[in-house]
């Protein structure tokens, strides 16, 4: 291992409360691309971004019906976690785990074998479906064969209300419970392991300072440079999928 990854393997290993944020970075093993990195799916088409964007998507029934084809075919449905989210989970398994914070909407954290209760979204998960006007939500499944039996643009069966994945979009609020979540869990590592973000989201990315501030070792393992990673106090550029196992190998070695 290079010298940043023996020290952080060692911080990992000593650490009796690990918290880990990740990113898109982490699941682009997987099959699903990231947004920002060179073969992001907005760096190719930015105008997808449109997609993700609250009141595009309120005002225009075109963007709705783009955006709900879009999720017919999302790479989600047939993902499988990576060695990555294996070894995630397998830091919850040795106890050390106090939650990844994910902004991914996947669930493949839970899939690799991390519990509900330890896994924070605070993107949301494309998972669900929410009614923008009365806030029920369904299983995304349920929606999806509306669209695929010829509603394009399918409303609430209770209210008639816009229909949108439960995830979080560009002018959207974070649901402050969650995020008061997340900050706890920032707050409380001894170890904070940002993973696969480029960490230039905000509030997201606002959660390694509220680590810093709690004195937490910070490591950054991302292929890209970061905002964060002078303030680190290791930063690894190697292969999520090859490094975090080493990692959590190394730190959970008797």
């Amino acid at each position: 291992m290079t010298a940043p990854e023996d020290a952080a393997a060692e911080w990992l290993r000593e650490a009796r409360a690990v918290t880990v944020l990740t990113g898109a970075g982490i699941s682009t093993d997987s099959g699903i691309p990231d947004f920002r990195g060179p073969q992001g799916v907005w760096t190719k088409d930015p105008a997808a971004q449109e997609l993700s964007t609250l009141q595009s998507y309120v005002a225009d029934p075109d963007v709705r019906r783009r955006a709900w084809q879009g999720r017919l075919v999302h790479p989600a449905w047939d993902a499988r976690p990576n060695t990555g989210h294996l070894a995630v989970a397998e830091l919850e398994r040795r106890g050390k785990l106090v939650a990844v914070i994910t902004q991914n909407i996947d669930g493949l954290h839970q899939a690799a074998g991390n519990s509900d209760d330890r896994v924070i979204e605070v993107h949301g998960s494309i998972h669900e479906v929410e009614c923008l006007e009365c806030r029920r939500r369904w299983p995304m499944r349920t929606v999806l064969r509306r669209v695929e039996a010829g509603e394009e643009d399918p409303a609430c069966e209770v209210c008639g209300g816009i229909l949108k994945s439960a995830t979080i979009s560009f002018g959207q609020e974070l649901d402050q419970r969650v995020w008061l979540r997340a900050y706890a869990a920032a707050a409380s590592g001894e170890v904070f392991l940002a993973v696969g973000s480029s960490l230039s989201v905000q509030p997201a990315a606002g959660l390694c300072d509220v680590a810093l501030g709690a004195s937490a070792r910070f490591v950054v393992v991302n292929a890209q440079p970061t905002p964060y990673d002078e303030l680190a106090d290791a930063v690894i550029g190697e292969p999520i999928g090859d490094v975090l196992p080493r990692l959590v190998a190394a730190a959970v070695a008797s």
